[in-house]
């Protein structure tokens, strides 16, 4: 029944899909829309987030890039389900700019295992896509709650060449990463997904400590394998798109941990602050605050009135 329900979940995206992208994009339009009319958990979330990211903006400065936040993650929501239920090349071929192709493509002939770094900017669905269409990869991801989310998930992100391994983030998966890594293989993991409490180390991210995962960086000091950050950044109104590939920061493989998730925050805020809209600023980033620390829980609840 799992994997009955998952193809009607995707028989359903598959229709969506079909619309024609002006319909697609006029119904994200208005899911933002809605999200903020009705005080959405979307809509306060990235109220919050971009009150503790841009202190210096102006309320109406705030106020805009609130409606571009939630009209571009609407946008990147209806653009996802056209990637998953569209053949690859289709989705390629709207990349229409490529930067640092050279230097991935040069990682990979090193041989020595390749780490790439998709922070939760533009759509990293299609950069999944896209890094399959170059090598065979693993990509590690949290598993959702329900069963048939992670069946639809699996039959979603699954390609017919069978180049992309779909690695749970635990355990057992993460010690998969190291053989494959010391086999010169490549993974791609989301750095700016927070781990659970008691994992992981804070480190500022937009000027506030934000609980940061470790494992880019254990990753690289063990296994010696070179680090990229790679996204696919939205052009216009969608839906074209600018690939970009850039080498990490040398910190990034320190093997104190602090310094290597510092050094992490500090590209993925940078890669961030190009257009601040396509960053998935509905995502809790700071709900785990420091132990000891006294702060409070920084997001609100329905009808409740943000920080300022």
């Amino acid at each position: 029944m799992t994997r009955l329900f998952a193809r009607l979940l995707y028989a359903l995206a598959a229709g969506f899909a079909r619309l024609p992208w002006p319909l697609q994009r006029a119904v994200a339009h208005a899911l933002a829309a809605a999200w903020i009319r009705l005080d959405a958990r979307e809509s306060r979330v990235a109220r919050q987030n971009l009150a503790i990211a841009y202190p210096e903006w102006t309320q109406a400065e705030r106020a805009e890039r609130h409606r571009a936040v939630l009209r571009t993650t609407a946008l990147q929501f209806v653009e996802t389900l056209r990637f998953w239920t569209r053949p690859h090349a289709r989705n390629l071929a709207l990349i229409r700019e490529a930067h640092g192709v050279a230097a991935f493509d040069a990682a990979l002939a090193a041989g020595r295992g390749l780490i790439v770094a998709a922070p939760h900017y533009g759509n990293w669905e299609l950069l999944n896509q896209w890094l399959a269409s170059r090598t065979p990869i693993s990509v590690l991801y949290r598993a959702p709650e329900s069963a048939v989310g992670e069946a639809f998930l699996r039959l979603v992100r699954a390609d017919d060449g069978g180049r992309v391994a779909q690695v749970r983030a635990e355990g057992a998966g993460v010690r998969q990463l190291f053989r494959l890594l010391r086999d010169g293989g490549v993974t791609g993991i989301l750095p700016d997904q927070q781990p659970k409490a008691g994992e992981g180390e804070y480190a500022p991210f937009f000027g506030k400590q934000a609980l940061t995962m470790t494992l880019v960086g254990r990753l690289a000091a063990r296994s010696g394998a070179a680090v990229v950050f790679a996204y696919c950044e939205r052009i216009g109104d969608g839906p074209d798109f600018a690939l970009r590939v850039e080498p990490a920061p040398a910190a990034i493989g320190d093997a104190d941990p602090a310094v290597s998730v510092a050094a992490m925050n500090a590209a993925v805020e940078r890669i961030a602050r190009r257009d601040p809209a396509q960053y998935q600023w509905t995502y809790k980033r700071y709900s785990i605050r420091p132990p000891g620390s006294g702060e409070p829980y920084p997001y609100p609840k329905a009808h409740e009135e943000p920080a300022a």
